[in-house]
């Protein structure tokens, strides 16, 4: 599976742990940025990952900023993007089991080293469930088809 991680500033360096993680399990990690720990803004860093599983290039993402939030908002907004901020192994199943998740958000500030490695590990082996959990997921799906006819262009 290819997996594409990215972050912000405040997630740099869990971002290299991440990387060496998803290798291990016998994956494949892509790297889209940043390359230094200087400052940056991170819906620059979500939209190269949402873009990436949206456009299939990549099977799924991992995105680190400060509390997982701000990423997850915005890889949100493209579609065919399922991403979900998980703060806990539990969430990091779930995510994946009944939602189908296929990009992870994960806080570079409010989570320690072992959980992430925790999160990541059971986030990557579990597989959907389908069954019931399909239809759901499947009404996200129409849901953003539905939206995305209906809403006009922002005006600038």
């Amino acid at each position: 599976m290819k997996i594409a991680v990215a972050s912000d500033h405040r997630g740099f360096v869990i971002k290299g742990k991440i990387l060496l993680m998803i290798q291990e399990l016998g994956h494949e990690p892509v790297d889209l940025g940043p390359n230094s720990p200087e400052s940056v803004d991170y819906p620059d860093f979500a939209a190269k990952v949402a873009r990436a599983v949206s456009n299939r290039e990549v099977d799924r993402g991992i995105l680190i900023c400060g509390t997982g939030m701000g990423m997850c908002m915005t890889a949100n907004k493209f579609p065919g993007v399922l991403a979900t901020s998980c703060h806990d192994e539990l969430t990091a199943e779930m995510s994946r089991l009944h939602n189908n998740s296929n990009v992870m958000c994960l806080s570079g500030d409010l989570l320690g080293d072992r959980l992430i490695s925790r999160m990541v590990h059971v986030w990557v082996i579990t597989e959907f469930e389908g069954g019931r959990h399909s239809r759901r997921v499947d009404k996200i799906t129409q849901i953003e088809q539905t939206v995305r006819c209906q809403t006009p262009p922002p005006t600038q």
